[in-house]
């Protein structure tokens, strides 16, 4: 069953703010049913992107946060040990102990076995090892997964899939050729001026330009861990609305990192230098 096209327009009503090049990738991958990799620096709104997915299609959001040394117990299925112990010691003799009865279902298992449609997001895939990207080909190629005892586990429905990475680690080849690939940089000042508009209260268009330009001039400085749009938006937000005006005020809002908030101090002098 195939989705209806989305649109700018849907994306803004859910407080999202996307251009038409990220609007047609999520709709070509919705359209082929592939799974959709984003990659881009931290910060830059991907894991928003699925939970806004799951919003707009009234679909649960299912999340396999990744992490080093990840594996199928943490990710895919574990069988309960506790309860097959329990069935030995009863002596059920007529009970399969490696059945769905005794199956602890992960993410991936839980994504597969959805009675409805689902956004099924594989968050941070960088920071696992190779070893669990290959875990991932079955259910990204086929949607579905082979677990021995069991044999092959269908998807009950044509979920969406999600990746993101931060770009920590190259991603196999044989994971990329099976998704959609989309880079999200940071956001253009025009669109981090309406993000900032449509979370800070009574923010004049004007304001909000400022800080957007503020922001994305701080991106273009060799800082070790530019800004997020999140964390613009929160010292924004905080700045504004508690009337502070000083740029310098509450950095820690914004950057945290030392060696970043000397350099954003020193770049705030420099332009109330050039003013003065």
């Amino acid at each position: 069953m195939k989705t209806s096209k989305l649109t700018i327009e849907k994306f803004k009503q859910h407080g999202y703010f996307a251009d038409q090049e990220m609007v047609d990738i999520v709709n070509a991958a919705l359209y082929l049913n592939k799974p959709l990799l984003i990659e881009g620096p931290a910060g830059t709104g991907k894991t928003f992107l699925a939970k806004i997915l799951s919003e707009i299609l009234k679909s649960e959001l299912i999340r396999l946060q990744c992490h080093e040394g990840i594996d199928e117990d943490n990710a895919l299925y574990e069988w309960n040990y506790k309860k097959q112990l329990i069935s030995i010691q009863r002596d059920e003799k007529d009970k399969n102990l490696f059945s769905e009865d005794y199956l602890i279902e992960r993410p991936i298992l839980k994504a597969l076995n959805s009675d409805k449609q689902s956004v099924f997001l594989i968050d941070e895939i960088d920071r696992s090892d190779e070893e669990f990207e290959a875990l991932l080909l079955e259910v990204l190629a086929e949607n579905q997964v082979t677990i021995p005892e069991l044999g092959t586990i269908k998807a009950k429905n044509e979920n969406i899939v999600v990746l993101t990475s931060n770009g920590t680690r190259e991603l196999s080849e044989a994971l990329r050729r099976r998704c959609i690939y989309f880079y999200l940089d940071y956001p253009s000042v025009e669109i981090e001026t309406n993000v900032i508009l449509n979370n800070v209260q009574n923010i004049t268009k004007e304001d909000a330009f400022k800080y957007a330009t503020f922001s994305s001039l701080l991106r273009t400085l060799n800082l070790n861990k530019p800004p997020s749009l999140i964390e613009t938006v929160e010292w924004v937000k905080f700045n504004f609305e508690n009337k502070i005006k000083n740029l310098s005020s509450n950095l820690g809002i914004l950057s945290k990192d030392s060696n970043d908030q000397k350099l954003i101090f020193e770049k705030i002098k420099e332009s109330d230098d050039i003013k003065n």
